[in-house]
């Protein structure tokens, strides 16, 4: 009887493990820093399956370059989106992605005007010993003013580009995060032109 219990309780905690989403730890602080002239925000919960299932993580790859593979890139993954309004205009959105980094997770979050252009990156998590480096503004600030149509000349497999992507330099030289945090923000902004449309 014992051994059903544990069992019965595996099965049920099973999906909860399976889907791991990327939320801003304090979205209200968090909001009126990414966007200081926000009066609020509106949260709505995305994932691939229900928004194109296996074809559209078929399109996603196909232009990432890269496979999704992991925890962190499931089929039935939530992403959480974060309108942002002034008054009753949408003025931006944040949404972030969970990445594999060299020690551990990159949560990856970028602010979005309505076309689609980086006004900021925010690293939320990163265990990188570098981390200080990679949240340096002199790091995050290179990525403003870039969209989609940059990083598609990104190539992730073999983490080189051109372009304006090209100019984007890495604060640690031959470090792995570097890479991991370039495909997380085309892996970001992918995603975000899907669930825009």
């Amino acid at each position: 009887m014992k051994q059903l219990l544990i069992i019965a309780l595996c099965l049920l905690l099973t999906p909860l493990v399976a889907a791991v989403g990327c939320d801003l730890n304090d979205p209200d602080g968090d909001i009126r820093r990414l966007f200081p002239e926000s009066t609020g925000y509106k949260t709505s919960y995305r994932s691939i399956q229900r928004e194109g299932g296996r074809a559209l993580l078929n399109t996603i790859e196909n232009r990432l370059g890269d496979r999704f593979s992991g925890l962190y890139e499931t089929i039935d993954n939530p992403y959480t989106i974060y309108d942002v309004f002034s008054g009753t205009r949408k003025i931006g959105v944040i949404h972030g992605v969970n990445q594999k980094g060299r020690t551990g997770g990159i949560q990856i979050f970028l602010a979005l005007d309505n076309n689609g252009i980086i006004k900021k990156l925010y690293l939320q998590r990163i265990s990188s010993r570098n981390n200080r480096l990679y949240r340096a503004e002199s790091f995050t600030n290179q990525f403003i003013g870039l969209k989609l149509e940059d990083f598609d000349r990104w190539n992730v497999a073999r983490a080189t580009g051109t372009g304006k992507v090209a100019a984007i330099r890495n604060p640690v030289a031959n470090d792995p995060d570097f890479a991991a945090i370039m495909r997380g923000i085309k892996k970001n902004l992918i995603l975000m032109k899907h669930f825009s449309q």
